[in-house]
């Protein structure tokens, strides 16, 4: 059985494959249009899904859409009538693209497929569609090594429900409570970051970054949490919310907040892109974050509580808020924690076709160990012949290097400080760079962080950076006994290790470039790491680089980022990566095999 799930026009685009159930390849549009959050149809993701599952079009039994356009649509003329006349501009702004584009999705998505195969037959290939919410709590749920667990799914909005808690059992999945629009968790923490200056559906993690320069326990972040808990959200027992809709204008313009009503509430005007950060912005960026984790530690109490399950599973945008899934993690709620590493709606295509797969076709479901992503490696890889011609358009020379060279020759240039962009095997689908594309350094230098984010990312000079690790390094340093494959648990550095500045630094520059641990690139300001562990099977090649690296160093980690550069997408093939390598401040590049020094 050979199913298709897409998810589209909304943002982060992306198409996956399933054949018999298992995830043959995923990849989102934006890393082949480079279009960061690329929201139009993913004819290239198909195309790339097909050819790696080895089939056409027409020989699929499903192609399965992540959501039910006329619900969301419903749910829209229901806003506007509510708010009527105040959201008038936004409707008629909405309402052509809706009626020409959206509504009619079968006609849409049919046309679409033709411009792949004119051929396929529609008797035979059956054009299904996923509720939104549900198909998040697949992506998670089929994906996890549990036979049964509580799924919480939580972002801005799908059809009607913001969140939603559902109870997953062999090959079914029952929703048992929902969360209606208006009232949206995901929404809140955006609005948020368009107060702060920040680009809604992207920039969500930045506002997390920015968090930990505020001390949580500060008067000032204490003032914020009590107004926002007072005039915009009010938390129930179970984890459910309701928003003041007077403060907040996401229903009826463009815009996400009445900018007066929390300028005077929080004392400052919104941000703008290029305004220099303060404390204000800190402290509220703190504020928010600490509300965000009360929510969801009540709402994952409640899921426990109404499926009396030890597991859960998260997915929904809001499920990559890697620091409020760290705390979920210690707080020993649940036995195992599963987060699909593709939480957003790219990952909610995947979950499209398990929903078909499972509940539709109604499949008995096997579980696989240790989960069924492969790692999140399902995009695309590249010959060495297709490596070669690349780095011979570009005019550029390389060296083959394998084993115990390569690991030599890498261990080498990191401890020069050297940043090296690394370019291996299939490429990661989620927002992570998983060690396929990414970009390594020594996290020992202490100025390592600045120079990576100005420099080579060029991008906000406050934003950390994500250690590579050994398992036995987590633990050893971060005191942890459990997997961290994708990134997505934030951990504090154990308290021997840490290491206090001892001077003050108003400068965020010099912030960031105090010492605060033995690896002081990858220790935020709060002493806290986004961690990925690997392993000989995960990935042999970098593991025998963390390897050697210990034996000169006596620490198993490097810094791991995503290869690219700000507002760009991961890079995809070799050619985005030599162009990323030669318009930067990168001074090496792999490309499976292939070494170049610049």
């Amino acid at each position: 059985m050979k199913i298709l799930g897409i998810s589209a026009f909304y943002h982060d685009s992306a198409a996956a494959i399933l054949v018999n159930g298992t995830v043959v390849a995923a990849a989102q549009e934006e890393r082949f249009t480079e279009v960061k959050n690329d929201a139009s149809f993913p004819l290239n993701s198909i195309t790339y899904c097909l050819k790696e599952a080895k089939i056409n079009s027409s020989d699929l039994d499903a192609i399965v859409f992540y959501d039910k356009p006329f619900l969301k649509f419903e749910r829209l003329l229901d806003t506007y009538f509510e708010t009527a006349p105040r959201g008038f501009q936004s409707f008629i702004q909405s309402m052509p693209i809706w009626l020409k584009e959206k509504v009619f999705l079968k006609s849409k998505i049919k046309k679409e497929i033709k411009q792949i195969d004119s051929q396929i037959n529609w008797k035979k290939t059956q054009l299904l569609f996923s509720n939104h919410h549900l198909s998040h709590a697949s992506s998670a749920f089929y994906a996890s090594p549990f036979d049964e667990s509580a799924i919480l799914t939580i972002d801005g909005v799908g059809e009607w429900a913001t969140a939603s808690i559902s109870h997953g059992k062999g090959n079914q999945i029952s929703t048992l409570k929902e969360i209606h629009y208006p009232h949206s968790l995901g929404l809140l923490y955006s609005s948020f970051t368009y107060y702060l200056g920040f680009e809604v559906n992207s920039g969500e993690y930045k506002v997390m970054g920015l968090a930990p320069y505020a001390t949580p326990s500060t008067p000032l972040v204490q003032t914020y949490i009590d107004l926002i808990k007072t005039n915009l959200i009010t938390i129930y027992t179970d984890g459910s919310i309701a928003l003041n809709q007077e403060c907040f204008t996401y229903s009826t313009s463009m815009r996400m907040t009445n900018d007066i009503l929390f300028e005077n509430l929080f004392g400052f005007k919104k941000r703008a892109a290029n305004e220099t950060l303060s404390e204000k912005h800190f402290a509220l960026a703190q504020a928010l974050q600490q509300v965000l984790e009360e929510v969801i530690l009540k709402m994952a109490i409640y899921a426990k509580e109404i499926t009396q399950s030890k597991n859960l599973c998260l997915a929904g945008g809001v499920a990559l808020n890697a620091v409020a899934n760290g705390k979920l993690q210690e707080s020993g709620l649940f036995e195992k924690i599963y987060i699909q590493p593709a939480a957003g709606d790219s990952g909610a295509a995947l979950g499209a076709a398990w929903i078909a797969h499972y509940m539709y076709f109604n499949n008995i479901r096997k579980v696989v160990l240790p989960d069924a992503m492969k790692g999140a490696l399902l995009g695309p890889s590249f010959s060495s012949l297709e490596i070669e011609k690349s780095i011979q358009k570009a005019n550029l020379k390389s060296k083959y290097l394998s084993g115990e060279n390569l690991e030599n020759a890498i261990v080498e240039r990191l401890l020069n400080g050297k940043i090296i962009g690394w370019f291996e095997g299939r490429m990661e689908f989620g927002p992570r760079a998983l060690g396929a594309r990414s970009i390594l350094a020594n996290p020992l230098i202490q100025e390592m962080q600045s120079v990576l984010n100005l420099k080579v990312k060029k991008r906000e000079s406050f934003r950390p950076f994500a250690p590579i690790m050994l398992r036995e390094d987590f633990e050893k340093y971060f005191l942890k006994n459990h997997e961290s494959p994708y990134m997505l648990m934030v951990h504090k550095i154990a308290e021997s290790f840490q290491i206090f500045p001892t001077s003050h630094k108003e400068d965020i520059i010099e912030k960031i470039n105090q010492k605060r641990s033995p690896l002081p690139a990858i220790t935020h300001v709060d002493y806290s790491s986004r961690i990925q562990t690997i392993n000989q099977n995960s990935n042999p090649i970098i593991t025998n680089i963390l390897k050697a690296f210990k034996a000169k160093t006596g620490y198993g980690v490097l810094i791991n980022t995503s290869f690219n550069v700000n507002n760009m997408p991961i890079v995809c093939s070799p050619e985005q990566a030599i162009r990323c390598f030669i318009n930067t401040e990168i001074d090496c590049l792999f490309l499976d095999g292939h070494l170049i020094d610049k």
